[in-house]
């Protein structure tokens, strides 16, 4: 009889980093931080973590020699199950790295979709995610499957990975051809779904994942999103219609933004990401308790520059300024501030200072500044409903 879930014990894992010239040691074991969270959002647990200075990963197997032995023998020592590497590795490094460890070993791209595995609910989403892992599995079918066979169940073991008959290349072309002939067959009918929402302006909450989107989502529109302090709680686009006023609008929540998200999933996800092309303004939420949420912003505005979405009117919406926490500097200490020690009125001029579009900063779950963003966000709407349905004006 199996235990119930919250009896499942988590896997326990060692997680992995090389520190090269382009990221110092420090934001590599903050990256690593990251790299937690995605393991616990996948239901495991870090039990510790090695970064080893490097002037590029090595081709054979990503550490050092001498590193890789290391961490062969607390895994050894500690029956560590397995261990996760904060980069994609190719097919050779992971072969190379699983004989010396002798355990299951992942990349930061199979966690992630993992993760995807585990949160797609419905039918579209679960066809996006499967395509995705197909595409990544498909150049690591040689020595995998013999792997795989001692490894039943646990993380990096969702879909596709568990059936033996599909370590035919052959097979799995078959099974991508037909996953990509249905999604082009969901992409029309999205298309067709978003031909149908005229005389509306549309609305987009993006951002890096756990930054509160559909916290604010359920706040504007009543709706009953999926919120929790999880990565990639929300996978499908959900979209509301919401009326400020008299002014009604459609509000649309969508998948969070992450660094090295795998390219496979962008591709993927490409009827989801429309709903972010064809969008009128978009709402940039960030996470302004995060410590690295400038870095968090860039990769966002980056993703949208990727997808196609960059240069759209937006609004940059910082969310949690009652998680923002400051230490106030010794007085005797002459040493610049660092932003540790930047107070919320200062962060907030000075990102009102040199922001080239509208900032607004709330607190989605204190509802502080919540009205008057509401406010700011009619007038926004009001005006791009003017300039795309001029003789479609209502009487505001």
């Amino acid at each position: 009889m199996s235990k119930p879930l919250s009896e499942t014990p988590l896997e326990r894992a060692v997680l992995l980093a090389a520190s090269t010239p382009a990221v110092t040691e420090e934001k590599t074991r903050e990256y690593l931080d990251e790299l937690a969270f995605l393991l616990d959002t996948a239901g495991g647990t870090a039990v510790r973590m090695f970064v080893q200075n490097l002037p590029y990963p090595d081709p054979r197997t990503y550490l050092g020699s001498g590193k890789i032995k290391e961490v062969a023998e607390y895994v050894h020592t500690n029956d560590i199950g397995m261990v996760v590497v904060d980069d994609e590795l190719t097919p050779s490094q992971q072969r190379n790295i699983e004989a010396v460890l002798g355990c299951k070993v992942m990349d930061r791209t199979h966690l992630i979709l993992d993760i995807f595995a585990k949160r797609a609910q419905t039918a579209h989403a679960k066809v996006q995610v499967e395509l995705a892992q197909y595409k990544y599995l498909l150049p690591r079918l040689t020595g995998m499957w013999t792997h795989l066979e001692k490894q039943r169940g646990g993380i990096g073991m969702r879909g596709p990975g568990e059936k033996e008959i599909e370590t035919d290349r052959r097979i799995i072309r078959n099974r991508i051809s037909l996953l990509e002939s249905k999604l082009r067959d969901i992409d029309r009918q999205k298309a067709t779904q978003r031909s149908h929402r005229d005389k509306f302006v549309r609305v987009a909450l993006v951002g890096y994942t756990n930054v509160g989107k559909s916290t604010i989502m359920n706040m504007l529109s009543n709706a009953d999103v999926f919120a929790e302090n999880k990565l990639f709680a929300t996978l499908d686009t959900t979209v509301r219609k919401v009326v400020f006023g008299n002014l009604p609008f459609l509000l649309s929540d969508t998948v969070g933004f992450i660094r090295k998200l795998p390219h496979g999933l962008v591709e993927s996800f490409k009827s989801t990401l429309d709903e972010i092309r064809e969008t009128d303004l978009l709402i940039h939420v960030v996470d302004i308790s995060h410590p690295d949420f400038e870095e968090q912003i860039a990769v966002v505005n980056q993703t949208l520059a990727d997808i196609g979405a960059g240069g759209k009117p937006s609004i940059l919406l910082f969310n949690k300024i009652d998680q923002y926490t400051w230490v106030e500097k010794d007085p005797e200490d002459l040493t610049p501030k660092g932003k540790e020690n930047i107070t919320l009125e200062e962060l907030k001029a000075t990102w009102m200072a040199k922001a080239t579009t509208k900032t607004f900063f709330i607190s989605a779950k204190t509802k502080e500044n919540v009205n008057e963003m509401k406010e700011m966000l009619y007038e926004e709407i009001k005006k791009l409903h003017i300039q795309i349905y001029p003789y479609n004006n209502f009487l505001y």
